[in-house]
């Protein structure tokens, strides 16, 4: 287990949970007084009223809640989104209505996900040619699908 620091930037700020003992990702929650309306289209950038301090080696995954992208047709529109761990700035959702009716975000709403993962700094080797591989240079739909 790892310890991630977090600063509550206004008191409606929540602090993310999982909502199961065994879920992956923790719930992020809208900081917000009023409700925002996302039109078809429409990007905004959400406020979560908290701040992270993301320890160095790992980075903290932004991703889309399924049921706001099923029932809602809203979702994240970089995901996953990516929070470094040199970031102690505000952390932003920003949400896409890929729907054809308005959402409505309200305060206190689960707008999104956050996974913390372990990265791994690498040392990038030039060389003349990559070891072969079976698949090779086969890219999109090589394999007839």
């Amino acid at each position: 287990m790892i310890q991630i620091e977090i600063k509550p930037l206004n008191e409606r700020a929540r602090i993310p949970r999982r909502m199961t003992t065994h879920a992956a990702g923790y719930d992020l929650y809208t900081s917000i007084e009023e409700d925002i309306v996302l039109e078809p289209g429409e990007v905004k950038l959400i406020p979560t009223g908290i701040s992270i301090g993301i320890p160095e080696g790992y980075e903290a995954q932004i991703r889309p809640r399924s049921g706001l992208a099923l029932k809602h047709s809203v979702g994240i529109l970089n995901a996953p989104g990516t929070i470094d761990s040199d970031y102690r700035g505000e952390v932003g959702i920003i949400m896409f209505n890929f729907g054809k009716q308005p959402f409505t975000i309200q305060p206190d709403t689960r707008v999104a996900q956050m996974i913390v993962a372990k990265c791994e700094t690498i040392d990038f080797l030039i060389v003349d040619e990559l070891s072969d591989t079976e698949r090779g240079a086969g890219g999109f739909g090589h394999t007839n699908i």
